[in-house]
């Protein structure tokens, strides 16, 4: 990635809009076990394009309808908060739901569900 491009989805498509900056990396797509899956793992992940709209966060891939998910909302069910590693550290993600966990592992052709970072554990280093 280059100056001026944000990835709002670690792994996924990246955008240029400016407004994306305070959301570079806030989400990131986990196996069933837990795993974070990054493009080596999950090549199709790359297919994924993001852009910001109207207060959501706009996913299209080849072949699906697009899928819309809130840019600032942070569920504060515990039943949907869980700890990860990414890299060495370990994070606290919030599930963002069946529908975006089923149009997610349609395409990818894995089982996996999307999940938001937590605001309160960032990702200090995301590994490279």
């Amino acid at each position: 990635m280059t100056d001026g491009q944000f990835q709002p989805i670690a792994e996924c498509g990246v955008t240029t809009q400016t407004q994306a900056a305070g959301y570079h990396r806030q989400w990131l797509v986990a196996n069933d076990s837990g795993q974070w899956l990054n493009r080596e793992l999950c090549p199709r992940l790359a297919e994924v394009s993001v852009e910001l709209r109207l207060g959501y966060l706009v996913l299209k891939a080849p072949g699906m309808l697009r899928m819309d998910i809130p840019l600032d909302v942070i569920e504060d069910d515990d039943s949907v908060r869980y700890s990860m590693l990414v890299g060495d550290q370990t994070i606290d993600v919030v599930d963002e739901g069946e529908l975006a966990a089923a149009w997610i592992s349609n395409f990818v052709q894995v089982p996996c569900r999307i999940m938001k970072v937590h605001p309160d554990t960032p990702v200090s280093a995301w590994p490279a």
